[in-house]
C-alpha cells in the first residue's frame, strides 16, 4: 500500500510541474502572409507550417522569434548550389591573392617580371607556330582524302570504308587541333592585358609607384 501512495505522489508532482512549466510558458501569437495579406493567430494552421513568420508575446506584443521560409527540395538545391559557387569564387579569389602575393615575393623588379611574362608569350608564340602548321598539314591531308572520294563517286564506284574511315578520323583530327589553336590564340591575345594588370598589382604589393 505505501508503494501505491508513493507512486501517486509521484505522480501528482509530475503533473504538478508540467502544469507548472505550462503556466509559466509564454503564449504566443503568430503573424504570416497568406494569400498577399498578414494573418495572425495563437495557433498556427497546418498551412502555415512552412512559411516564414514572426512570433510575438500574446502578453507583451514584443517579437519572441523569427522564422523563415521552409525550402522546397528544389529552392534547397538551388540554394546549396549557389553556396557552391560562392566558395569556389572564394576560393579562386584566395588563390588569386596567394599568386599575387607570391609573385611580388618571386621578382625583386618590375623587368623580371616582365622577363617572365616574355618567355610565357614565346611558349605560347611557339605552341601556336606548332598548331598552325598541324592544322594546315591536316586539312591539306583531308582535301586529298575527299578528291579520293569524289572521284570514285564521279567514276559510279562505291567509297571503301577504308576511306570513309580515314576521312572522318582525319576530320575529328582537324577539328581538335583548331580548338586547341583558338584556346592558344586567346590565351597569347589576354597575355598583354594581364602583363600590365600583373604589372599594376606588383608594383601595388610593393609599395611602389609604375615606372
Amino acid at each position: 500500500m505505501k508503494i501505491h501512495v508513493l507512486l501517486a505522489a509521484v505522480a501528482l508532482c509530475a503533473l504538478a510541474a508540467s502544469a507548472s512549466a505550462q503556466n509559466t510558458a509564454e503564449k504566443r501569437l503568430y503573424c504570416w502572409n497568406e494569400g498577399g495579406r498578414k494573418v495572425c493567430g495563437d495557433a498556427l494552421p497546418a498551412s502555415a507550417v512552412d512559411a516564414a513568420r514572426t512570433e510575438l508575446s500574446v502578453k507583451s506584443g514584443r517579437p519572441l522569434g523569427q522564422v523563415g521560409q521552409q525550402l522546397t527540395p528544389e529552392e534547397r538545391a538551388a540554394a546549396d548550389e549557389a553556396e557552391h559557387q560562392a566558395r569556389i569564387a572564394a576560393n579562386a579569389e584566395a588563390a588569386r591573392a596567394r599568386r599575387e602575393r607570391a609573385m611580388a615575393e618571386s621578382y625583386g623588379t618590375e623587368e623580371e617580371l616582365r622577363r617572365a611574362f616574355d618567355d610565357r608569350i614565346v611558349l605560347v608564340d611557339e605552341g601556336l607556330k606548332t598548331s598552325r602548321m598541324g592544322v594546315a598539314n591536316l586539312r591539306q591531308s583531308l582535301v586529298s582524302l575527299l578528291r579520293q572520294a569524289n572521284d570514285l563517286e564521279l567514276q559510279g564506284q562505291p567509297v571503301r570504308k577504308a576511306l570513309a574511315d580515314n576521312i572522318r578520323s582525319q576530320h575529328a583530327d582537324l577539328l581538335r587541333q583548331q580548338a586547341i589553336m583558338r584556346q592558344q590564340l586567346e590565351e597569347r591575345a589576354s597575355l598583354d592585358t594581364e602583363l600590365e594588370h600583373a604589372v599594376e598589382r606588383y608594383h601595388a604589393l610593393k609599395g611602389t609607384n609604375k615606372g
